[in-house]
Protein backbone atom coordinates (compact mmCIF):
# COMPACT_ATOMS: atom_id res chain seq x y z
CA UNK A 1 0.00 0.00 0.00
CA UNK A 2 1.43 3.33 -1.03
CA UNK A 3 2.05 6.02 1.73
CA UNK A 4 -0.08 9.56 1.66
CA UNK A 5 2.08 12.28 0.81
CA UNK A 6 1.87 13.92 4.39
CA UNK A 7 3.20 10.48 5.73
CA UNK A 8 6.21 10.76 3.21
CA UNK A 9 6.77 14.53 4.53
CA UNK A 10 6.78 12.93 8.21
CA UNK A 11 9.09 10.28 7.66
CA UNK A 12 11.65 12.48 6.07
CA UNK A 13 11.61 14.93 9.21
CA UNK A 14 15.18 14.55 11.24
CA UNK A 15 14.61 14.27 15.20
CA UNK A 16 17.91 16.44 16.73
CA UNK A 17 17.79 16.21 20.02
CA UNK A 18 18.65 18.57 22.86
CA UNK A 19 18.38 21.14 20.40
CA UNK A 20 18.76 24.62 20.54
CA UNK A 21 18.67 23.78 24.32
CA UNK A 22 18.79 20.44 26.58
CA UNK A 23 15.07 18.83 26.46
CA UNK A 24 13.62 20.20 23.26
CA UNK A 25 13.54 17.60 20.15
CA UNK A 26 14.58 19.29 17.05
CA UNK A 27 11.89 18.49 13.97
CA UNK A 28 14.68 19.19 10.88
CA UNK A 29 12.52 20.02 7.97
CA UNK A 30 16.09 20.00 5.83
CA UNK A 31 15.65 16.84 4.28
CA UNK A 32 12.26 17.60 2.98
CA UNK A 33 13.54 20.82 1.82
CA UNK A 34 16.69 19.04 -0.63
CA UNK A 35 14.19 16.84 -1.70
CA UNK A 36 12.16 18.43 -4.94
CA UNK A 37 9.35 15.83 -5.12
CA UNK A 38 8.52 16.50 -1.10
CA UNK A 39 9.24 20.35 -1.32
CA UNK A 40 6.74 20.51 -3.92
CA UNK A 41 4.39 18.12 -1.85
CA UNK A 42 4.81 20.20 1.64
CA UNK A 43 4.05 23.36 -0.60
CA UNK A 44 0.96 21.91 -2.22
CA UNK A 45 -0.58 20.63 1.00
CA UNK A 46 0.18 23.49 3.09
CA UNK A 47 -1.48 26.10 0.91
CA UNK A 48 -4.45 23.78 0.02
CA UNK A 49 -7.70 25.42 0.35
CA UNK A 50 -6.14 29.11 0.40
CA UNK A 51 -6.90 30.52 -2.92
CA UNK A 52 -10.56 29.96 -1.85
CA UNK A 53 -10.19 32.28 1.03
CA UNK A 54 -9.42 35.60 -1.39
CA UNK A 55 -5.87 36.20 0.16
CA UNK A 56 -4.47 39.74 -0.28
CA UNK A 57 -1.24 39.05 1.92
CA UNK A 58 0.81 35.69 3.25
CA UNK A 59 2.60 36.99 6.61
CA UNK A 60 5.68 34.34 7.17
CA UNK A 61 7.18 34.16 10.23
CA UNK A 62 11.22 34.44 10.20
CA UNK A 63 12.77 32.45 9.26
CA UNK A 64 11.78 28.74 8.15
CA UNK A 65 8.25 30.22 7.57
CA UNK A 66 9.67 32.24 4.87
CA UNK A 67 10.99 29.53 2.83
CA UNK A 68 7.03 28.41 2.62
CA UNK A 69 5.47 31.88 2.98
CA UNK A 70 6.99 33.06 -0.56
CA UNK A 71 6.02 30.57 -2.39
CA UNK A 72 2.79 30.10 -1.40
CA UNK A 73 1.71 34.04 -1.71
CA UNK A 74 3.06 33.44 -5.49
CA UNK A 75 0.79 31.38 -6.49
CA UNK A 76 -2.18 32.82 -4.76
CA UNK A 77 -0.78 36.39 -6.22
CA UNK A 78 -1.03 37.70 -3.19
CA UNK A 79 1.88 40.12 -1.65
CA UNK A 80 4.59 38.50 0.93
CA UNK A 81 4.87 40.62 4.03
CA UNK A 82 7.85 39.34 7.24
CA UNK A 83 7.25 38.93 10.33
CA UNK A 84 10.97 39.30 11.66
CA UNK A 85 12.26 39.02 14.82
CA UNK A 86 12.76 42.43 16.85
CA UNK A 87 15.85 44.93 14.95
CA UNK A 88 15.87 43.05 11.72
CA UNK A 89 13.62 45.10 9.88
CA UNK A 90 14.64 48.38 8.62
CA UNK A 91 12.08 50.55 8.60
CA UNK A 92 9.33 51.80 10.93
CA UNK A 93 7.66 48.70 12.82
CA UNK A 94 5.20 47.34 15.33
CA UNK A 95 5.99 45.16 18.11
CA UNK A 96 5.30 42.83 20.38
CA UNK A 97 6.59 40.42 23.07
CA UNK A 98 5.92 36.55 23.25
CA UNK A 99 6.52 33.58 25.22
CA UNK A 100 8.10 30.44 23.33
CA UNK A 101 8.39 26.90 24.14
CA UNK A 102 11.97 27.21 25.93
CA UNK A 103 12.48 30.92 26.24
CA UNK A 104 10.87 34.78 25.67
CA UNK A 105 11.00 36.97 22.35
CA UNK A 106 9.78 39.84 20.25
CA UNK A 107 8.24 40.09 16.63
CA UNK A 108 7.95 43.35 14.14
CA UNK A 109 6.40 43.96 11.49
CA UNK A 110 6.92 47.31 8.99
CA UNK A 111 3.76 49.53 10.20
CA UNK A 112 3.00 50.20 6.57
CA UNK A 113 2.99 46.07 5.55
CA UNK A 114 -0.75 45.80 5.04
CA UNK A 115 -3.35 47.81 4.53
CA UNK A 116 -6.74 48.05 6.40
CA UNK A 117 -9.19 45.32 5.76
CA UNK A 118 -7.06 43.09 3.97
CA UNK A 119 -7.50 39.40 4.29
CA UNK A 120 -4.38 37.81 5.30
CA UNK A 121 -2.83 34.21 6.03
CA UNK A 122 0.13 33.42 8.22
CA UNK A 123 2.45 30.53 7.46
CA UNK A 124 5.02 29.34 9.36
CA UNK A 125 6.69 25.60 9.38
CA UNK A 126 5.68 24.45 13.05
CA UNK A 127 3.03 25.26 15.35
CA UNK A 128 4.39 24.48 19.32
CA UNK A 129 2.61 26.50 22.15
CA UNK A 130 1.35 28.78 19.21
CA UNK A 131 3.09 31.79 21.22
CA UNK A 132 4.95 32.46 17.97
CA UNK A 133 1.61 32.65 15.59
CA UNK A 134 -0.47 34.64 17.96
CA UNK A 135 2.02 36.98 17.94
CA UNK A 136 2.12 37.70 14.59
CA UNK A 137 -1.28 37.68 14.29
CA UNK A 138 -1.73 40.40 16.76
CA UNK A 139 0.76 42.14 14.95
CA UNK A 140 -1.55 41.76 11.42
CA UNK A 141 -4.66 42.65 13.62
CA UNK A 142 -2.79 45.55 14.67
CA UNK A 143 -2.55 47.14 11.30
CA UNK A 144 -6.51 46.47 11.07
CA UNK A 145 -6.02 43.03 8.54
CA UNK A 146 -8.19 39.90 8.92
CA UNK A 147 -6.47 36.81 9.79
CA UNK A 148 -8.06 34.34 7.94
CA UNK A 149 -6.17 31.21 8.27
CA UNK A 150 -2.98 30.24 9.23
CA UNK A 151 -0.85 26.90 8.06
CA UNK A 152 2.03 25.21 9.69
CA UNK A 153 3.95 22.56 8.00
CA UNK A 154 4.30 20.42 11.43
CA UNK A 155 2.07 21.02 14.48
CA UNK A 156 3.38 19.66 17.79
CA UNK A 157 -0.46 18.98 19.07
CA UNK A 158 0.90 17.90 22.47
CA UNK A 159 1.95 21.24 23.58
CA UNK A 160 -1.21 22.76 22.59
CA UNK A 161 -0.80 25.67 20.13
CA UNK A 162 -3.98 24.97 18.67
CA UNK A 163 -6.13 25.91 21.54
CA UNK A 164 -3.82 29.38 21.87
CA UNK A 165 -5.46 30.40 18.19
CA UNK A 166 -8.87 28.60 18.42
CA UNK A 167 -10.23 31.99 16.78
CA UNK A 168 -8.16 31.45 13.61
CA UNK A 169 -8.46 28.69 11.27
CA UNK A 170 -5.61 26.11 11.75
CA UNK A 171 -4.04 24.12 9.12
CA UNK A 172 -1.05 21.84 9.36
CA UNK A 173 0.09 19.28 7.29
CA UNK A 174 2.14 16.48 9.82
CA UNK A 175 1.12 16.34 13.50
CA UNK A 176 3.11 14.52 16.19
Amino acid sequence: MASSPASSLQKAVRDIPNFPKKGIVFKDITPILKDPRLFKIAIDLMGKNLSEKKIDYVVGIESRGFIFSTIIACRLKAGFVPVRKEGKLPYLTNKTAYALEYGEAVLEIHKDAIEKGSRVVIVDDLLATGGTALAAAQLVEGLGAKVVGLSFLIELSFLGGRKKLSRYGVHTVIRY
